[in-house]
């Protein structure tokens, strides 16, 4: 509730335009593969770092996880995401960094959430893409059901980082 009373007391005026991050459905191999493809004329860049995040077969009341259905209050997400991108830029020597996650229907195996950051050197690749995946899991309004193998629907719940 805190990001809603800061976009209140502090609205985005001077910050820069919000990126398209989310997407319908999974996010695809050949999505991924194209936006590594077009980092090659980027000579700076010495090292990528890429986080994804794949919908997993979890066991819930007594049955299996099929797929999620991702909803996301997408008037809220986009200035917390553009903060974290913000945040991520001052504090790491980043060239680059993408940042999307599906909504709606992602079956078991699919990608959901892909983070990929860019730097000159690889350690602040590493610790960029950590930081911009542990913000976007505990700021940012995005909610997952989960679809049971008996058509049942389940609100997912994030925990912490291991």
């Amino acid at each position: 509730m805190w990001q809603l009373l800061h976009r209140i007391l502090y609205p985005m005026s001077d910050k820069k335009k919000p990126k398209k991050v989310f997407i319908d459905g999974p996010i695809s191999s050949s999505f991924i593969g194209d936006s590594i493809a077009k980092h090659q004329t980027k000579t700076s860049i010495g090292g990528h770092s890429i986080f994804l995040g794949q919908v997993r077969e979890d066991e819930l009341e007594n049955d299996h996880v099929v797929a999620i259905n991702f909803e996301a209050y997408e008037e809220l997400a986009a200035p917390i995401l553009t903060d974290i991108r913000e945040a991520a830029f001052e504090k790491f020597d980043l060239t680059c960094m993408h940042i999307y996650h599906s909504l709606g229907r992602v079956a078991v195996g699919e990608i959901c959430f892909f983070v990929f950051t860019s730097s000159p050197h690889r350690d602040a690749c590493f610790e960029a893409t950590r930081f911009i995946a542990e913000q976007v899991k505990s700021k940012v309004p995005i909610y997952g059901k989960e679809v049971l193998s008996n058509g049942k629907e389940v609100w997912k719940e994030n925990t912490p980082a291991t």
